[in-house]
């Protein structure tokens, strides 16, 4: 912390002086104090935010405190000088466990003597504290909270702040304790060791030398003749097996033919369309089309494909929807709505309002224009992505080569290490070897000393021993004494037990308990009124079920003319739907408006020039594969290739096998298309 205790109490006085909380909130007067006054430690801040925000949050207790010392002992204290006793109140009570008492002396020895004693001396007194402070702090706040978080933690703390008030009134009253004098530190002088004796240098052992080896051949470096062959032997394989593959592919079978049928296509059209729904997860879930729409075409090729005619009778189709109560009373109030709209429609009507054409159709083009604008705001935020993902990708080639640059010289720099490392193990290794031989010669005299040390520690565990066998003796004896005891103990209570005990009680069901209550009865009354309590709640039972009988045909009622209501609706719909497609046979359909924006052709050009700068970095980067890497690669594919094959010829094999099953008529129509679909699923 910058600042010190005094200055850290009096800015927690200075911003409860100034806060007025009908006006200001607590963080931006917090905020505006503390740029004020240039208070930019975060310790500081911290300390201060969470001083005046607790105080103003618990703000209750500490009124309950200060009304109760200025109508006993604060009357000759000033009112000005009621935010200084609330901080002092507030760290007593929620920050000493965190502050420490240390820190909390710092705080309250900064204050006036006087002031501070005067108010902690009421404030810390048990007959207060324990008492009508208690009792006011609960009126605000549970009894649990207050026992637990604020008195437990002061009572902790009280010798600790009893002693405190006793050094202040002793303070106050002249009474100072008389200074310790500085005794002469003692000091350290060394042991009266014999020297040893300097150790002879030993003669250094002859360092063995290494037979020169024989050097290695010339024919080591030279590539022999083998390989030049079985190259020229690849290459011959290779042009007769490219001939062979070329004349295969131009005379291949009929049944070889590589190309997908039909069907095929439309199940991996209908595979990648839903692997697409699949990653829009933002996307408004809608309900699944009914199950006799499984057999009309899902996606939107498929459908530009059909006639008119077909579509006509695709659209035509009633879709079976389940009518519960739910639907029908939520259609009804539906159109219910829709019928007041145009009623009061035409009521404004006629009573001279205006029509609203004219603002409709400049509303559509408003609408067509801002269309527009966000299409060429998304279009040019598409082109900006692009050009920063090309200069991204030509950044991290840069880096790439100023990594290779990095690895070259860390390489010759780790050279360099490793031979100072060798060169300084290898001395080391001398030194370790002198200094093997050095301790060796100890070990000799240390031997006879360990051998006296072993025998004084094996004299004295004897003695021990001898003297624990007795104090065992003596603990066994006074064990056994005990367990005699105890045992007569049970044998009393055992025999107190047994005695039987009478228990025998007359019931008269007539009679009362003769408690003198008002409402005292016998237990033959209490039977005859839950008789008559039951029989009068069978009554009201059957009444309730009358009434409800009467609700669900009345119910019954309502939703038979609600269904007859929708049924005109929908009959109306279906007209107007049909009177629309025909208008929009001989309509054209609106095209999407083009985007012409001079700044998305030159982001356009830009974009181009990246990618032309990115593929020549990527050429000159590009690495020539040796020719066992293009093999393994050929062999993958081929195998990728197989594997493909076998699954597209399984989701075959099980599409036929449902057509037949519907053919025979062992299976309906809508099982066999869930059954393809899962076994589509399974082979992607």
């Amino acid at each position: 912390m910058s600042l010190s205790h005094g200055q850290l109490l009096v800015h927690c006085v200075q911003v409860l002086d100034t806060y007025k909380g009908d006006v200001q909130s607590v963080e931006e007067h917090v905020n505006k104090y503390l740029k004020y006054n240039q208070i930019y430690d975060d310790s500081d801040q911290t300390f201060i935010v969470e001083v005046f925000s607790e105080i103003v949050r618990y703000a209750s207790l500490m009124q309950v405190v200060l009304d109760g010392f200025y109508a006993k002992d604060g009357k000759k204290t000033l009112r000005s000088e009621q935010n200084l006793y609330t901080v002092v109140c507030y760290l007593a009570l929620f920050r000493l466990d965190e502050l420490g008492m240390a820190h909390f002396r710092k705080f309250v020895s900064s204050q006036d003597v006087n002031r501070m004693y005067r108010f902690l001396n009421f404030f810390l007194d048990e007959k207060n504290l324990l008492t009508w402070i208690r009792d006011g702090w609960e009126k605000f706040y549970e009894r649990v909270f207050v026992e637990t978080n604020i008195i437990s933690s002061i009572q902790r703390w009280m010798p600790e702040l009893q002693e405190m008030i006793g050094q202040m009134k002793d303070k106050i009253a002249n009474r100072l304790k008389p200074k310790r004098k500085n005794l002469p530190t003692t000091e350290t002088k060394p042991f009266n060791i014999t020297q040893p004796r300097p150790r002879s240098i030993p003669i250094p052992e002859p360092i063995p030398k290494l037979t020169k080896h024989k050097p290695a051949p010339k024919t080591l470096y030279s590539e022999p003749k083998e390989f030049n062959k079985i190259k020229r032997n690849k290459e011959s394989n290779r042009r007769v097996a490219e001939e062979r593959l070329m004349e295969a592919s131009r005379i291949q079978f009929a049944c070889a033919n590589p190309e997908k049928s039909q069907k095929t296509k439309e199940i991996l059209t209908n595979i990648v369309s839903e692997e697409d729904a699949k990653l829009e997860f933002e996307r408004h879930r809608a309900n699944p089309p009914p199950s006799f729409l499984s057999s009309a075409p899902s996606s939107r090729s498929s459908m530009r494909r059909l006639t008119a005619k077909e579509r006509q009778e695709l659209y035509s189709r009633e879709i079976p929807i389940k009518m519960n109560t739910a639907t029908i009373l939520r259609e009804g109030n539906l159109y219910r709505k829709k019928e007041a709209e145009e009623i009061k429609k035409w009521e404004n009507l006629e009573a001279g309002a205006k029509d609203a054409s004219d603002f409709l159709k400049w509303q559509s083009e408003m609408k067509q224009r801002d269309l527009k604008e966000e299409l060429a705001e998304i279009e040019r935020r598409r082109l900006h992505g692009k050009l920063s993902h090309e200069e991204a990708i030509l950044a991290r080639q840069d880096l790439i080569l100023e990594n290779k640059q990095k690895v070259k010289s860390m390489k010759e720099e780790t050279k360099k290490m490793m031979q100072e490392y060798l060169q300084k193990k290898f001395s080391e290794e001398k030194e370790i070897r002198q200094l093997v031989e050095d301790t060796m010669q100890g070990h000799k005299n240390a031997k006879e000393a360990t051998k006296k040390l072993q025998e004084y520690k094996r004299k004295i565990v004897q003695d021990v021993n001898e003297e624990s066998k007795e104090l065992m003796k003596q603990a066994l004896e006074e064990a056994e004494e005990e367990m005699r005891r105890r045992m007569e103990l049970i044998h009393q209570i055992r025999a107190m037990e047994a005695v039987p005990i009478i228990r025998q009680k007359f019931v008269d069901l007539t009679a009362t308990s003769g408690h003198g209550l008002l409402s005292e009865m016998s237990i033959a009354e209490l039977r005859e009124r839950l008789s008559l309590f039951k029989t009068a709640e069978k009554e009201s039972e059957e009444q309730r079920r009358d009434d409800i009988l009467a609700a669900k045909q009345a119910k019954d009622q309502m939703l038979l003319e609600t269904l007859e209501t929708i049924s005109k609706h929908r009959l109306e719909q279906t007209k107007s739907a049909a009177v629309r497609f025909e208008c929009r046979k001989k309509g054209l359909i609106p095209k999407k408006p083009e985007i012409k924006d001079p700044k998305l052709l030159e982001l356009e050009r830009k974009l181009e020039e990246r990618k032309a700068q990115r593929k020549k970095e990527q050429e000159k980067a590009k690495l020539v594969p040796s020719r066992q890497s293009m093999n393994q690669t050929k062999n993958l594919i081929n195998q990728k290739r197989a594997i493909e094959e076998s699954r597209w010829r399984e989701l075959e094999m099980t599409q036929e096998r449902s057509a037949r099953l519907v053919g025979d008529g062992a299976m309906k129509s809508h099982s066999a298309s869930r059954l393809a679909t899962s076994s589509a699923i399974m082979a992607s």
